[in-house]
């Protein structure tokens, strides 16, 4: 009868756990990259609003 090589299945363990991390700090980054271009289109939004120092508003001035 063979002999189990527990070093092999240790090995591949660790190359799996590394992965794993490695997947995880990937999809962090692209997690914080992603709110980092959601804050930008809102900026964006804000400084198209017209620069009269008057909130813009969807209804007509009243008299």
């Amino acid at each position: 009868m063979a002999k189990t090589n527990f070093q092999y299945e240790k090995r591949q363990k660790e190359l799996e756990k590394k992965k794993k991390k490695e997947e995880k700090l990937k999809r962090k980054a692209e997690k914080g990259s992603s709110t980092e271009v959601e804050v930008d289109v809102e900026d964006a939004a804000e400084s198209e609003l017209p620069a009269t120092g008057e909130p813009a508003s969807d209804e007509p001035k009243q008299p």
